[in-house]
């Protein structure tokens, strides 16, 4: 226990430090090496700084012949993971043409396009055979998950059980306890529907139900409304 808090401690004084860095002298080549190994804590204990990140990428740009690679493609696995945020389309614009041209990152470039298109079935497809390039970073898998789920949120009440299961990749007795987990803790419910298919309905929000939308009417500040009663009088 007094171990996990001293990393804890650790881990945080780390990104202090990195943060003020970026805040006191964004464009000084001299934190380069602080930033790349700070992209590896970010990696190992799973936290995110986007800020960090593209202070890095710019630096690249004034030290091209200091580009990691490899640091560059966790990068990008970490904004894809961020999503539905638009930091990975932020940190491609900082990445030099050369650079996205190599097949690792035309591969994360084309994982991002069925992303944002919602084509899950071909992103996890492209994904297990890219399995040397996401899986270096923990939590990848939940996170698109999480963002597949958000997506299908917004565009349904309910889903059939053949399309959630198809959109977060899990199956059989594995997705079994998956619902499970989210009927506990999601307000998920889980209804019988044609045939024998199964149906997931979904929490209700603003999107897959448009009438607990808050009317335009509702948010017109009182003092808008008395300016145009004399008006119409």
């Amino acid at each position: 226990m007094g171990r996990e808090l001293v990393q804890k401690q650790q881990q945080s004084a780390v990104s202090y430090t990195v943060e003020q860095l970026v805040a006191v002298n964004p464009y000084n080549p001299d934190i380069l090496p602080d930033l790349e190994n700070y992209v590896n804590d970010q990696v190992s204990s799973q936290t995110y700084s986007l800020d960090a990140n593209l202070c890095l990428l710019r630096l690249y740009q004034f030290e091209p012949e200091r580009l990691s690679t490899q640091i560059v493609a966790r990068i990008l696995v970490k904004a894809l993971m961020a999503m539905p945020a638009p930091d990975f389309s932020l940190c491609l614009f900082l990445i030099p043409e050369r650079v996205q041209m190599e097949e690792q990152f035309k591969t994360l470039i084309v994982l991002s396009h069925y992303l944002e298109t919602a084509r899950f079935r071909q992103f996890w497809d492209e994904a297990a055979k890219s399995r040397l390039i996401v899986e270096v970073v923990p939590g990848f898998e939940q996170a698109i998950q999480a963002y597949a789920i958000h997506v299908l949120s917004l565009t349904c009440q309910k889903v059939p059980r053949s399309v959630l299961a198809e959109a977060i990749n899990i199956e059989g007795l594995s997705f079994d306890k998956f619902l499970e987990h989210h009927v506990v803790n999601s307000g998920w419910i889980l209804e019988k529907g044609q045939g024998k298919g199964q149906l997931i309905v979904l929490p209700r929000n603003e999107f897959n139900h448009p009438e607990l939308k808050k009317s335009t009417a509702d948010s017109i500040p009182l003092e808008h409304i008395t300016r145009i009663y004399p008006i119409l009088g």
